[in-house]
């Protein structure tokens, strides 16, 4: 019987390298695997319909509380793994690079480029944290590939977990400490009471393996 598996995810690398781990070590002569990268709804309802086994999602302490409201509401979950401090993603080449930690205040001025999460979305679905801060230059983008090419082009920045190994798409940015008491996070969410498959758990258990070693704290 071939094996299945599904997992969707909001706009982040660590859950891509995890997969490409868990399907290269679990081999076999047929699978049917799928990795969506998905707007914060769209990871909810993924998950919620049964299209995916688990989604892959980064809470903020300042949004938690709300997105745990529609999570519980559609019979979801959200489960903790770690918890990490949010970074400024920009280019290798910005002047702010050296910095051993930024403000947003010292970011204005720059391009700030985030994820796009639909014109209904309430703010508390948005990647990245403190995204409700007001900025004076924004750009929206709906991919990776772009958020990255964006940044580079205009010397521009986000805000993310920092989490950028492994994959070629994050070796152009690099991370600096955000000046900050607000905390990531990083887990996954679930239909509540379903059990988790093996192919889940050996998922999850990369995930959190992952995520210990190249999550940044401070």
């Amino acid at each position: 019987m071939a094996k299945t598996f599904s997992i969707s995810g909001q706009h982040y690398l660590f859950d891509v390298q995890t997969f490409a781990q868990v399907v290269l070590a679990t081999g076999g002569e047929e699978c049917h695997y799928a990795l969506l990268d998905r707007t914060t709804q769209g990871v909810i309802d993924d998950v919620a319909n049964g299209v995916s086994d688990l989604g892959v999602i980064v809470e903020t302490s300042e949004t938690a509380q709300q997105l745990n409201e529609v999570l519980a509401q559609r019979g979801l979950e959200f489960v903790e793994l770690i918890t990490s401090a949010p970074r400024v993603a920009l280019p290798a080449s910005h002047p702010m690079v050296n910095k051993q930690k930024l403000t947003l205040e010292d970011m204005e001025g720059w391009p700030y480029v985030y994820f796009d999460q639909g014109s209904d979305a309430p703010d508390f679905f948005y990647e990245e944290a403190l995204a409700s801060v007001p900025r004076g230059k924004t750009i929206a983008c709906t991919d990776r590939a772009s958020l990255t090419e964006l940044i580079v082009a205009l010397n521009g920045y986000t805000v993310t977990s920092g989490i950028l190994v492994g994959i070629t798409d994050g070796s152009a940015l690099t991370t600096v400490a955000l000046d900050t008491d607000e905390r990531l996070q990083l887990g996954y969410i679930v239909r509540r009471g379903a059990a988790i498959s093996e192919l889940e758990q050996k998922f999850l258990e990369k995930l959190k393996k992952n995520l210990e070693k190249y999550a940044v704290f401070n």
